[in-house]
């Protein structure tokens, strides 16, 4: 498939980031009373969720797809699964841990593939996870917030650690923004076994059914992003770099060249210069022998190329 052009690619994902918002803001502010999340379609609301944020999903894939190599697009379906099954297990199997770890396999692919890889796995888990799980619906526009942010500071991620809590913790907060209305006005608090504990404690402190939820949801997403973060750089950092880059699009350079979708590999390095020929040495006088010539000066050595898109110069020549 033919990649679209630089200015249609990123006016479909405009498209589809504002498609995204519209979509949140209609159920966190509106919240249709009809609400019944026992099936896709049992009420006016899950459909209204499922349709808006299918559409800008759909915008993003036309857009990204064909730029994502085969290797990546292979791993997003990898990515889904590992996102739904180890979101369902710590949401559904009792375990009183007031974590999610259900992005794992988002920022993953953000930061191996690009920001709109990234967006695009987000979106797509939180759809198709929400086929036997409605509840999980509304939440889509935050999951893809996580992997187009994980895309944005891909380099930050792989190339220090003090940047990945950094980051993790950021975008743990603008989670938390996105997570809390949709959890309170949608659902009335969360359902999570290890999250309700950590709101029921909250309650016991004084706090109300909402506040209880707003601090649950800020104790635990910046700590769950915190650790989905530090774990996706491990498994990134132990790769070979030519590993890495061979994930990333072909077209369009990204976070780690110039603002694009995804990183471009550094430019050739020039040869080093030449260096100078040697003087010929000077005759002899009649029983006595000529001087040596002079050696010639040695190249300059041309600079190595850098890693990641930051053009470089590779290594030159030596003079004779």
């Amino acid at each position: 498939m033919r990649p679209l052009s630089p200015t249609t690619t990123v006016a479909l994902l405009s498209t589809a980031a504002v498609l995204y918002l519209a979509t949140w803001i209609t159920l966190v502010v509106v919240h249709p009373g009809d609400t019944d999340w026992s099936s896709i379609a049992a009420s006016h609301a899950s459909l209204l969720a499922l349709l808006g944020f299918l559409v800008p999903t759909v915008l993003a894939l036309v857009a990204v797809v064909p730029r994502l190599p085969v290797r990546s697009l292979t791993l997003l379906p990898a990515a889904l699964v590992l996102n739904i099954v180890v979101g369902q297990v710590i949401g559904t199997m009792g375990l009183p841990v007031p974590l999610y770890l259900d992005s794992i396999g988002t920022v993953l692919v953000g930061v191996l593939a690009g920001p709109g890889a990234g967006l695009v796995t987000g979106s797509l888990s939180a759809l198709v996870w929400g086929t036997f799980n409605p509840t999980v619906i509304p939440f889509a526009a935050g999951y893809a917030m996580v992997g187009l942010v994980a895309g944005v500071t891909g380099r930050l991620i792989r190339r220090s650690w003090w940047w990945t809590v950094v980051v993790g913790a950021v975008v743990g907060v603008f989670s938390a923004v996105m997570a809390a209305p949709v959890a309170s006005f949608i659902y009335g608090g969360t359902a999570g076994t290890g999250t309700g504990l950590l709101v029921t404690f909250y309650r016991s402190l004084g706090a109300g059914p909402v506040e209880a939820v707003f601090l649950q949801s800020w104790t635990s997403d910046p700590a769950d992003k915190v650790i989905v973060f530090a774990a996706v750089a491990a498994v990134v950092r132990s790769l070979p770099q030519r590993a890495v880059r061979a994930f990333a699009p072909a077209t369009l350079p990204g976070p780690d060249g110039e603002a694009g979708l995804a990183g471009c590999a550094g430019e050739a390095g020039t040869a080093g210069e030449a260096g100078t020929a040697g003087e010929a040495g000077t005759a002899g006088l009649p029983g006595q022998p000529g001087t040596a010539g002079q050696p010639g000066a040695a190249g300059q050595p041309g600079t190595a190329g850098q890693p990641d898109g930051e053009p470089g110069t590779a290594g030159g020549g030596v003079g004779r």
